[in-house]
């Protein structure tokens, strides 16, 4: 297993690197850009060319590549836009852990990251507890009473949550909860339709709840239709099998039956979801985190493309694909657990 590991983790390396060329590529050969978004309407053309030279956007894509990976401080560069490369560059580069500053808000990367990742890791987690918090018994219950009414339902209930689109139910429940419904006591509506805390500043316990419904609701729904569907599928072809059938012959109850014995190899597609779905607790929901205006990655991610931010935009990317090769690297090693006949060499 070790061995694996590390093998796993220096073809991670070679990858990281792949994407990262890719998605530096990507990003700067788009239509538009950051001379567009904050020239101004109509820009001269000595501003244009002004603000290219203090982007570094003047120079060759690949020298643009080498200064965003290894930094730009072995080299003088033009950082007022007059044409004249009079100062030492400051950037480390991403492998010194130096992400550059955003082209919106001057500030350095990493800090934009830091302020709203707590933020997402925050919403997501709660969502995704809550959601397998109810999809475990429902699949299972599912599974149990098969061609049952409670089967019936929890299956249209899963064909519905993966039908229906994320932005559509979150302003559904904007509408319902803040326009229509009132707090009967002070008039107000009934739940807040945005943000992570109320406008006044002070903190308290019942607010942040308040503000944590409709975004977790939200979330919530797609991810119980999807991961109580896949057990139940999961479930129902264990269920016969012979060995369970041993089991219920020497006298286990068939509670031992199922939780003991079936659900384990049960959650093991379960496991590559949750692998898959994992990253989202740190890059964020942009959906979610659009509507419902949190603070967090999804909505740092989608400002920053909007804003053609590339220095935010490629570190979001960047961090964000890191943790998805990760988690799949923790879904092989968990397979491993949950299954003794899988074995790495």
């Amino acid at each position: 297993m070790t061995t694996y590991i590390l093998r796993r983790l220096i073809q991670t390396v070679g990858l990281l690197f792949l994407l990262s060329v890719i998605l530096f590529t990507l990003v700067n050969v788009a239509p538009g850009g950051p001379i567009t978004a904050y020239a101004g309407r109509r820009p001269r053309p000595e501003r244009i060319e002004q603000l290219k030279r203090q982007f570094g956007l003047d120079q060759p894509l690949p020298l643009q590549y080498v200064y965003w990976l290894v930094g730009n401080d072995w080299t003088k560069i033009d950082s007022d836009g007059d044409g004249v490369k009079d100062e030492a560059g400051l950037r480390k580069g991403i492998l010194r852990g130096d992400f550059g500053l955003s082209y919106r808000t001057r500030k350095s990367v990493l800090i934009e990251i830091s302020s709203r990742l707590p933020n997402t890791i925050y919403l997501m987690s709660i969502t995704m507890l809550v959601a397998l918090a109810i999809a475990i018994p429902l699949g299972i219950y599912s599974a149990i009473k098969q061609y049952s009414l409670f089967d019936f339902f929890a299956t249209t209930f899963s064909f519905a949550g993966q039908a229906i689109p994320e932005f559509w139910l979150g302003l559904l429940l904007i509408i319902i909860f803040y326009a229509w419904l009132k707090n009967p006591v002070t008039g107000e509506p009934l739940l807040p339709a945005g943000g992570i805390s109320s406008l006044d500043g002070r903190f308290s316990l019942s607010d942040r709840l308040a503000h944590l419904v409709l975004p977790v609701l939200t979330g919530t729904l797609g991810w119980v239709a999807w991961y109580s569907r896949f057990l139940r599928s999961s479930l129902l072809e264990i269920l016969p099998l012979n060995y369970l059938k041993a089991a219920r012959a020497r006298g286990l109850t068939e509670r031992n039956v199922i939780f003991k014995h079936a659900l384990s190899n049960a959650l093991i597609p379960i496991v590559t979801l949750l692998a898959l779905d994992l990253p989202y607790i740190f890059t964020g929901a942009v959906l979610v985190e659009t509507i419902f205006a949190w603070p967090g990655m999804g909505r740092l991610y989608y400002q920053s493309a909007v804003d053609r931010d590339y220095p935010l935009l490629l570190a979001v990317l960047i961090i964000g694909a890191a943790f998805i090769i990760l988690c799949n690297l923790i879904a092989d090693v968990l397979y491993a657990y949950l299954d003794p006949r899988v074995r790495y060499e």
